[in-house]
């Protein structure tokens, strides 16, 4: 299989370097309007050919595939052209930036006939997938309420780099540059992280915040509008309800994601700091003394192999793009319920000490 990159940023490299681990898969070109910069990335992954016009690229009969890793804003666009040349795509996370988009790209692909999957990288984990296991076969009986978190600490800590010099962070802090904040970019995977073993979301509440982070919030080019930090409380198809969040200020915690998953038979906990392969269980009789054990997940293939399966077989594996529609109708809900407040502000009142 012949492949091709759209986009040569940060995580491109990713995607380079994953699909040329796969046996038989060639990643044969990359695309980035940045012809500079495209040159160096083709340099450091052994890319042959190097474009700067995407539709001269995707005009190649013999390229198959393409990994889509362009900004959020302009995921629609560069993956209608490539579907539009009958390519398969791998799009990154989220599939697009409101609904309607998101629509209409998975309609796109189904009517083309061309495999699709977002980049929700983390059901890779075999731990969440031998959770939705558990909760499918209903040893955690009926699901009451679900906790899940995704912190980063990335605009407290340099260990990724320094956000405030760097433009692959800074475009992530403004909206003019295409970001839908923290709740775009990493809020679409901590919703998929709770829904995938409890079911699709059916209600939500939400509150954004954008914290002040440089002198009148704005660093040269980037004015550092967009949120970074989301609370969501939410409720499934299934009637439980869960909390939800996801922040860039998680002091001590470099990318961790955690969900816990309550029933009225059982309960289980992931983290995936603490392993990526294991799940930890509270069910049967260890219900009553609250005792937890560990069981180790199988093996998961990687969306990078099950993408290359998908091809070769033409079956369409998940998450597909209906899939990241669905995901982003509830990030929109969330946009929109922030936007409508439902805040109530508590009066400060003077603390009085009782009388004697």
């Amino acid at each position: 299989m012949r492949l091709a990159i759209i986009g040569a940023g940060g995580m491109a490299g990713q995607h380079a370097q994953r699909f040329q681990e796969i046996a038989d898969v060639e990643v044969v070109a990359v695309c980035d309007l940045d012809g500079d910069k495209a040159r160096t990335f083709a340099a450091e992954h052994g890319i042959s050919a190097v474009y700067t016009d995407l539709e001269a690229m995707l005009a190649r009969d013999d390229i198959d595939a393409v990994s889509n890793v362009t900004p959020d804003g302009v995921h629609k666009a560069t993956t209608l052209a490539a579907i539009a040349a009958g390519k398969h795509v791998l799009c990154e996370k989220p599939l697009a930036t409101n609904a309607t988009d998101a629509d209409e790209m998975a309609a796109a692909a189904r009517e083309a006939g061309v495999i699709n999957m977002v980049n929700l990288s983390y059901r890779d984990a075999p731990a969440i997938q031998l959770a939705r296991e558990l909760v499918a076969e209903g040893r955690l009986g009926r699901v009451m309420h679900v906790d899940a978190s995704y912190r980063q600490s990335w605009l407290v800590s340099d260990a990724w780099g320094r956000w405030d010099q760097d433009s692959q962070w800074l475009w992530r802090l403004s909206e003019a540059h295409g970001s839908k904040g923290v709740l775009g970019d990493v809020g679409v995977h901590i919703l998929d992280f709770a829904s995938f073993p409890v079911g699709d979301i059916a209600a939500v509440t939400c509150r954004l915040k954008c914290f002040d982070k440089a002198p009148d919030n704005c660093i040269g080019e980037y004015s550092l509008d967009a949120n970074d930090s989301a609370l969501m409380q939410v409720e499934f198809a299934g009637g439980a309800l869960g909390t939800v969040q996801a922040t860039r200020w998680a002091t001590g915690h470099h990318n961790s994601l955690t969900l816990s998953v309550h029933g009225d038979r059982g309960a289980l906990r992931v983290d995936l700091d603490a392993a990526r392969d294991r799940v930890q269980v509270c069910l049967g009789e260890d219900v009553h003394p609250a005792r937890w054990v560990d069981i180790t997940a199988p093996p998961t293939p990687s969306i990078y192999q099950r993408f290359v399966d998908s091809i070769e077989s033409g079956v369409n594996d998940q998450p597909d793009f209906a899939r990241g529609a669905v995901l982003q109708r509830v990030l929109d809900a969330c946009f929109d319920s922030d936007a409508r407040g439902g805040i109530l502000h508590l009066e400060a009142q003077a603390l009085q000490s009782p009388s004697a």
